[in-house]
C-alpha cells in the first residue's frame, strides 16, 4: 500500500505546473468535494499552542453537534492517554478555542457543558465595533429626504387639480393669492406619519446606544492543581543504598528496554530507590512496580518512574513487638478475714464479710 502512494504521489509532482521549489514542502491540493472540514490558519499556526492541542481542536471542530468531546470519550478513541488529552484541552481553553461549564438540568443532574469556536478572536470584533455601527446605520435613515420622498411625489398632483378651480372665476390676481392656500392641504405634515409610524421619529437626534457589557474571550482558567509530591529520601543516604539504588535503576533496561535511564535521571531517582530498599523491599519487587504494565508509547520513563515511586511508596515493616499480641490481664480479687467473725472473704479492702453486715443492720434498725 505504501509503494502505490509513493508511486501515486510521485506521478502527481510531475504533474504540478509551473517550477518546484529546490527546499522546502511542496503541496499536492486535491480538491474535496464531501467530508471535509475547515480550518483556519489562526489555529493550524498558533504560535501558542501545542501540536498535541492543534491536533484535537482540529478533531473537535470536524465532530457533529452534540458529539462526546470529553477526556474519557478521546482516550477511547486517541493513543494519547488522559494527561496529555486534559493537558489539550487546558490549552484550548486557555487561549479562548474551548469553554467547559459544569450545569445542573431540571432534573437535578449536573452536567458538563462544552462549547467549541473555531475563531475566538472574532468574538471581540462585534464588541469593539458595537458603538460606531448603528451611527452609520442610523445616519441615512434620520436624513431628511427619505423621510420627505413620499410627500413630494402627492405633491405635483394636487395643482391639476386646482388649476381648473381657479380659472373658473378668471381672475389671475386672486390665483397667487390662493395658491398659497390649498397647497399645504394637499401635503400636509401627517401624510408622511404613517411610514413613520412603524419606526422612531428620526427628526430628535438619535440617543447614544448603550454599550454591550464586555464578555472576556477566554474562559477562566480551570482550579489549580495541587503542588507535586517530592521523592521520597531515606532516613541516612549511605553509600552501600546509594550504590544498590543506582545499580537497580541502570539494570531495568536488561528487563524492559523502554526504561533506558540516562545518568541525570538516575542520580535524581536513587535516593527514593534507597528509601523503598531502606524499608527493606526486595530489588526484585521494585522491579516489577516499575516496569509493570507501562503506557504505550513511553515517551518520557524518567517521569513515569518518579510517580510510581513517589505514589507507590510502602510502609516501614512493622517490628518484632509491633506484631506482638499483647498479653490479657486478669484481676485478682484479694482475700480478707472480716472483723466481727474472722471468717475469710474477698473483698479489695478490709472490713464485714456480708453476713455480719446484714446483722450489723439489722440490729442497728
Amino acid at each position: 500500500m505504501d509503494t502505490q502512494q509513493n508511486t501515486a504521489l510521485l506521478r502527481a509532482l510531475t504533474e504540478l505546473p509551473g517550477p518546484l521549489p529546490t527546499s522546502g514542502v511542496i503541496h499536492v491540493v486535491i480538491r474535496h468535494t464531501d467530508r471535509f472540514t475547515v480550518v483556519g490558519n489562526d489555529l493550524a499556526q498558533h504560535p501558542g499552542l501545542s501540536t498535541t492541542a492543534v491536533g484535537f481542536a482540529v478533531r473537535i471542530q470536524s465532530l457533529p453537534q452534540g458529539a462526546e468531546v470529553g477526556i474519557k470519550a478521546l482516550a477511547a478513541r486517541f493513543p494519547e492517554g488522559e494527561r496529555l488529552i486534559a493537558a489539550a484541552l487546558r490549552e484550548l481553553e486557555a487561549h479562548g478555542y474551548l469553554q467547559r461549564a459544569r450545569e445542573r438540568l431540571p432534573n437535578g443532574r449536573i452536567v458538563t457543558r462544552t462549547v467549541y469556536c473555531n475563531q475566538p478572536s472574532a468574538l471581540l470584533r462585534p464588541l469593539n465595533a458595537a458603538p460606531h455601527q448603528p451611527a452609520t446605520r442610523q445616519t441615512p435613515q434620520p436624513a431628511p429626504p427619505p423621510d420627505r420622498n413620499p410627500a413630494r411625489v402627492p405633491a405635483p398632483a394636487p395643482p391639476p387639480r386646482l388649476v381648473p378651480a381657479l380659472t373658473l372665476p378668471a381672475r389671475p390676481v386672486p390665483v397667487p393669492a390662493t395658491t398659497p392656500q390649498p397647497v399645504p392641504v394637499p401635503v400636509p405634515a401627517p401624510e408622511p406619519l404613517p411610514p413613520l409610524a412603524t419606526t422612531p421619529p428620526r427628526d430628535d437626534p438619535a440617543p447614544p446606544p448603550r454599550p454591550r457589557p464586555t464578555v472576556p474571550p477566554v474562559p477562566p482558567p480551570t482550579a489549580p492543581k495541587p503542588p507535586p509530591r517530592p521523592l521520597p529520601q531515606p532516613r541516612e543516604l549511605t553509600p552501600e543504598l546509594h550504590r544498590a539504588a543506582t545499580a537497580l535503576l541502570a539494570d531495568l533496561r536488561r528487563h524492559t528496554p523502554e526504561f533506558t535511564l540516562s545518568e541525570d535521571d538516575i542520580q535524581q531517582l536513587a535516593p527514593a530507590v534507597a528509601a523503598w530498599l531502606e524499608r527493606e523491599a526486595h530489588p526484585d519487587t521494585i522491579r516489577h512496580v516499575l516496569t509493570d504494565d507501562p503506557p504505550r508509547p513511553l515517551r518520557q520513563p524518567a517521569r513515569l518512574l518518579k510517580h510510581r515511586l513517589t505514589a507507590l511508596l510502602p510502609p516501614p515493616l512493622p517490628g518484632v513487638h509491633d506484631l506482638a499480641v499483647p498479653a490479657r490481664r486478669v484481676t485478682f480479687t484479694p482475700f480478707q478475714t472480716c472483723d466481727g467473725c474472722e471468717r475469710a472473704f474477698r473483698s479489695p479492702t478490709p472490713g464485714r464479710c456480708r453476713d455480719c453486715r446484714t446483722g450489723h443492720a439489722q440490729a442497728a434498725a
